[in-house]
């Protein structure tokens, strides 16, 4: 289901939220990072435990703000 890439990418994305985690979490944490330094690849519930923090504390940014800076083209004048 999970790929040893996506154990790196939520390890390495709440590498920046770690001060946010309480005690429990931290060590859970820490014990992760453990792991992945040994190339150990998570078994489900530990996969599940990586991806519940992840959903947690990661928040996706929203590009949709952004896009009255950006023009866009009409349909037609893209075609000509």
């Amino acid at each position: 289901m999970y790929s040893h890439r996506d154990q790196k990418k939520y390890l390495e994305a709440l590498k920046k939220y770690e001060r946010n985690f309480d005690k429990k979490e931290y060590d859970e944490y820490k014990m992760l990072i453990k792991r992945d330094k040994d190339d150990e690849e998570f078994e489900t519930v530990t996969m599940k435990r990586l991806k519940e923090l992840y959903d947690k504390y990661y928040e996706k940014v929203d590009t949709s703000k952004y896009d009255k800076y950006f023009k866009t083209k009409p349909n037609d004048e893209a075609s000509k």
